[in-house]
C-alpha cells in the first residue's frame, strides 16, 4: 500500500528541501550513469559480476560516509539490474538514504517498497526523528503502521521513544511504553535504555530510574543514559555516584555527565569534570563535549575561559566543525566580546540557520539592531529559512531600538511567510516593543488577544511600562488585576507598591507591604562579578568583605565627588525600604555593580575594558553612575544584566537609556 504523507507548511519549513510540497511522492526516476566508481568498483562491472554482494557492500560504505550522490548512483544500478523487488537490498538503500539525511529520496523510496518490514519502518522513523520531524514520525506510526500488518520490533520502539524525547512528550512516551511492555520485545534492554533517556529528557528522573532498575545487564549505554538523566534534572550527587561506579568511562559517558550539568545551569560542575576528563587523557573523537563546555563558559560569562577553550578547539582540529563554531559565536557574544563573535561567524564555511541566529541574537543583545536586521536579510537571501529563535532575536532587537513598524512586520511575517506559530516568548517580545514605545493600549490588546494565559511576568511588564509612561489609570487597573493573581516574585510586589504610591493610594501600599511581610517572599539579593584575568570576584549588594575593601570605598568616594561636580543627584526611587534619605543613598552607594567596577579599575590592566555581569536588571541610578564613571576615568565598562548588554563609554551607553 502506498502511504501519501501529507505535511503542513510548518513541517515543510523545517525540511532542508521543500520541493515536494503539496505533491504526492512519486517514483524516483532512473539516474543515467556512465562508468562512475562506487566503493572502488566500477558500476558497469559491478552490475555484471556478482552485483548483489557488491551493491550491498557499496551501500554500506555510502551510508558510513553519508554520500548521497553515491547512494543515488547505487539506486540507479539497482533499477538497472532489476533488483527493485528484493526487500533486503531496498532496506539497505533506504538505510543509506536515511544516514545521508536525504529525506525526500527516502520518502519516495519508502512509498515504492512493498511489502515493508520492521527494518523499513525503523529506517524511516529514525530519519524523521533526526530531521526534526519527530511529531510526523509518531503520527505516521499511529496512523499508517497497521496497514503493513507487522509487529513493531525493538528498533521501532527505540526510534519512537527518541521522537517522544525530542518532543518532550511523556504522555506519548508512556503510551509507547505500555505497548512495549505487552510486546514480544518487552525484555529488550536497548529499548529500556531509550525509555530511560525519554523519561530523563521529559524531566521525570524517578520514572527513568524505575525503568533503569529493570535492565538486566547494565551496559555503558544504559548507565550513560541514567547519568545524563540525573545530571540534566539537577540530581547531581546521584549522577556523580553512578558515574563513579561505571566500570569503563568512555567519551559518551563523560559527555553525558558534562552536558547534563550544562543544560541544568551547573557550569561550575561541568567545567570541573571536563578538567578531570582531560587529566584522564580521554581522546575527544567528536566535538559535542567541546560544544557543551563552551556553552558553560557562555553561561558563566567567562571570557578568559572561553578563549582557552577556543585555543583547545584549534589544537584538536575542530575549527571546521559547524557545531563548535556556532557555540563559539554564542559564547563570545554572551561574554561581551561581540567583535570576536562576529569574527568567528565571518570565518564559518557553510553557515546554517543556527549560525545566523546566534549572530542575530548576539547583535540584538548588544544593541546592534541594524546589524541584526541586516544579517537577517542576508540569511534569507542565501536561501536559509529562519526558525522560532531567529524571530525572538529580531523582535528583541526592534524592541530595544524602538523600531515599532519593523517589529510588527516581523511578527506578522512569522505566520504569513514562514508558517511559524508565535509562542508566548514572541508575544512577550512584541508586548515589550509596544509598551517601550508608549503604545500601552495596543500592548494591552495584544495581551488580551494572545492564545495564551498571560502570566505574572507579562502583566508585570505592562505595569512597568504604565509606570514609566505615567499612565496612572491603566496602571492602577493592571495593578489591581495583578494583585488578584497572588504574585510570587518579589519584584512584582515592589512594582505594585511603587504604582500605588505614585497614585497616592496609601491603603493599597500598606496592603502590599503587609503581604510582603506575611508571605514567604524574599527579595532576590543583587550580586555582580567582575573577571580579572583568570580570576573572578563576586560582590553582593550592601556587603563589602573584600581584602581591598578600604581601597574600593576610597575610590568610589573620590568618583562620587567628581560626579557631584557634574550635577549628579542620587535617584533613590528604587530603594523601597522605610529608610531616611541618607540611608537610601548609602544603599545605592553599595550596589554590587559599583563595587565590581571599582575593583576592576583598581586591578585590571590600565586602559582595558571592565566587564561585569549582574544577576538583576541595572537600576536607573547605577546606569547613570556607570555612564559618568566611564567618562571620568576614560574607560569602557561593559555590563551584562538580565535584559541586555550595556556598553558604557565616554559618558554614553549603547542602549541610549532605553532598556
Amino acid at each position: 500500500m502506498e502511504i501519501d504523507i501529507i505535511m503542513d507548511d510548518s513541517i515543510y519549513s523545517s525540511m532542508s528541501n521543500g520541493r515536494a510540497k503539496g505533491m504526492r511522492l512519486k517514483k524516483l526516476p532512473t539516474i543515467q550513469i556512465g562508468r562512475g566508481k562506487c566503493d572502488d568498483v566500477e558500476i558497469d562491472t559491478m552490475c555484471l559480476f556478482n552485483p548483489l554482494q557488491h551493491i550491498l557492500s557499496a551501500l554500506k560504505t555510502a551510508a558510513k560516509h553519508q554520500n548521497t550522490s553515491q547512494t543515488r548512483q547505487l539506486h540507479a544500478c539497482i533499477v538497472k539490474v532489476g533488483f527493485e523487488g528484493f526487500l533486503p537490498l531496498l532496506n539497505s538503500l533506504l538505510n543509506a538514504y536515511s544516514k545521508c539525511s536525504s529525506l525526500e529520496d527516502a520518502l519516495q523510496l519508502f512509498n515504492e517498497i512493498t511489502p515493508r518490514d520492521p527494518f523499513t519502518w525503523s529506517s524511516l522513523l529514525s530519519l524523521l526523528t533526526r530531521s526534526n520531524l519527530s511529531q510526523v514520525a509518531v503520527t505516521l506510526f499511529s496512523t499508517s503502521f497497521s496497514f503493513d500488518k507487522i509487529q513493531p520490533d525493538g528498533h521501532i520502539y527505540a526510534s519512537l521513544l527518541n521522537a517522544c524525547a525530542n518532543l518532550l512528550s511523556s504522555k506519548q512516551g508512556k503510551q509507547i511504553h505500555a505497548q512495549f511492555v505487552i510486546s514480544y520485545f518487552c525484555d529488550d534492554d536497548v529499548v529500556k535504555s531509550a525509555l530511560v533517556d525519554m523519561y530523563s529528557k521529559c524531566h521525570t528522573p524517578d520514572d527513568a530510574r524505575k525503568v533503569f532498575d529493570t535492565i538486566r545487564i547494565k551496559n555503558s549505554i544504559s548507565l550513560t543514559a541514567m547519568v545524563y538523566g540525573y545530571s540534566l534534572n539537577g540530581r547531581h550527587l546521584e549522577a556523580i555516584q553512578i558515574f563513579k561506579e561505571m566500570p569503563f568511562k568512555s567519551l559518551p559517558s563523560w559527555t553525558a555527565l558534562i552536558s547534563g550539568f550544562v543544560q541544568h545551569g551547573n557550569g561550575i560542575n561541568a567545567l570541573k569534570f571536563f578538567k578531570k576528563m582531560r587529566f584522564e587523557v580521554i581522546h575527544i573523537e567528536d566535538p559535542f563535549v567541546i560544544c557543551s563546555v563552551v556553552g558553560a563558559s557562555a553561561t558563566l560569562a567567562s571570557l578568559a575561559l572561553g578563549k582557552q577553550l577556543h585555543c583547545l578547539v584549534i589544537l584538536l582540529g575542530y575549527e571546521s566543525s559547524i557545531f563548535v563554531s556556532n557555540a563559539l559565536v554564542d559564547m563570545y557574544a554572551k561574554c561581551s566580546d561581540i567583535f570576536a563573535s562576529r569574527q568567528v561567524f565571518d570565518n564559518i564555511n557553510g553557515r546554517d540557520v543556527v549560525s545566523w541566529t546566534a549572530m542575530i541574537v548576539g547583535a540584538a543583545q548588544h544593541g546592534w539592531a541594524e546589524v541584526a536586521l541586516g544579517l537577517f536579510d542576508k540569511m534569507v537571501f542565501e536561501g536559509l529559512t529562519p526558525n522560532e529563535v531567529t524571530f525572538v532575536g529580531l523582535i528583541y532587537a526592534c524592541s530595544h531600538k524602538g523600531l515599532v513598524d519593523k517589529g510588527r512586520q516581523l511578527f506578522n511575517s512569522m505566520t504569513s511567510d514562514y508558517g511559524i506559530k508565535p509562542s508566548l516568548q514572541h508575544y512577550t517580545c512584541l508586548l515589550d516593543l509596544l509598551s517601550r514605545s508608549g503604545l500601552l493600549q495596543e500592548a494591552k490588546d495584544v495581551i488580551m488577544g494572545m492564545p495564551f494565559d498571560p502570566d505574572e511576568a507579562t502583566w508585570g511588564a505592562l505595569l512597568s511600562a504604565c509606570k514609566r509612561e505615567g499612565d496612572v489609570c491603566m496602571g492602577i487597573e493592571i495593578a489591581d488585576h495583578l494583585l488578584s493573581l497572588n504574585p510570587q516574585e518579589p519584584s512584582t510586589y515592589i512594582l505594585l507598591s511603587n504604582t500605588y504610591a505614585s497614585a497616592c493610594m496609601w491603603d493599597q501600599v500598606a496592603k502590599v507591604r503587609k503581604l510582603i511581610s506575611v508571605m514567604p517572599v524574599s527579595k532576590v539579593p543583587g550580586y555582580s562579578w567582575v573577571e580579572l584575568g583568570m580570576e573572578s570576584y563576586m560582590f553582593c549588594a550592601g556587603e563589602l568583605m573584600h581584602p581591598m575593601k578600604d581601597e574600593i570605598l576610597r575610590l568610589l568616594e573620590e568618583i562620587m565627588e567628581k560626579m557631584k561636580e557634574r550635577g549628579y543627584v542620587p535617584d533613590t526611587s528604587s530603594v523601597l525600604h522605610d529608610l531616611e534619605q541618607q540611608e537610601k543613598q548609602e544603599q545605592l552607594f553599595l550596589h554590587s555593580e559599583r563595587l565590581a567596577v571599582a575593583l576592576g579599575l583598581l586591578k585590571a590592566t590600565p586602559g582595558s575594558a571592565i566587564r561585569v555581569v549582574k544577576n538583576l536588571r541595572v537600576c536607573g541610578d547605577c546606569h547613570t553612575v556607570l555612564k559618568l564613571i566611564s567618562d571620568i576615568v576614560s574607560r569602557e565598562i561593559i555590563v551584562r544584566d538580565t535584559n541586555r548588554f550595556h556598553h558604557f563609554k565616554d559618558g554614553i551607553c549603547s542602549c541610549n537609556d532605553f532598556w
